[in-house]
């Protein structure tokens, strides 16, 4: 049973990227958080694919760790949309343009492509998709987190 709730999460895992890079797709351009937070969803999907062979506590730990990761990025991401805190400098309206050089300012290669961390490009009941990036992300820790323990029971 531990080896299939650490599949399903690893596939929880896999939904949301697909989810991320199908909005990618469809022309919603992430942003630098949004980025972050994909990391983490490949080592739980990697730590899913050891699952298949090795189903061990180490392995639950791991995804576990990966999906808590991903969670608290979106709820830092989250804070930062609302405006609750300052999010990094080189992705919110609070940029420094001091160390760029005029041909960095007036170059046209980033155009078009640069989003800002602080700024909701999608929204669903009230929720943006960092949001339930970390909800979801939660969800899938749980399951993590059941594994590891029906595995410590053995």
């Amino acid at each position: 049973m531990a080896r299939k709730l650490m599949l399903l999460a690893a596939a929880g895992s896999l939904a949301l990227l697909f989810g991320a890079y199908l909005f990618q797709a469809l022309g919603y351009a992430p942003c630098k958080m949004c980025l972050w937070q994909r990391w983490p969803h490949f080592v739980a999907i990697a730590a899913g694919i050891v699952a298949i062979f090795a189903a061990n506590r180490v392995v639950a730990l791991a995804g576990g760790l990966a999906t808590l990761v991903t969670a608290g990025i979106g709820l830092y991401h989250t804070g930062v949309e609302r405006k609750w805190w300052e999010g990094p400098s080189s992705c919110t309206g609070t940029s420094d343009l001091s160390g760029l050089s005029g041909a960095d300012l007036l170059s046209t290669d980033m155009a078009g492509r640069v989003v800002m961390c602080d700024q909701v490009s999608w929204a669903f009941a009230g929720l943006s998709m960092a949001s339930w990036n970390a909800i979801l992300s939660l969800a899938l820790a749980l399951l993590w987190a059941n594994a590891f323990v029906r595995l410590s029971r053995n």
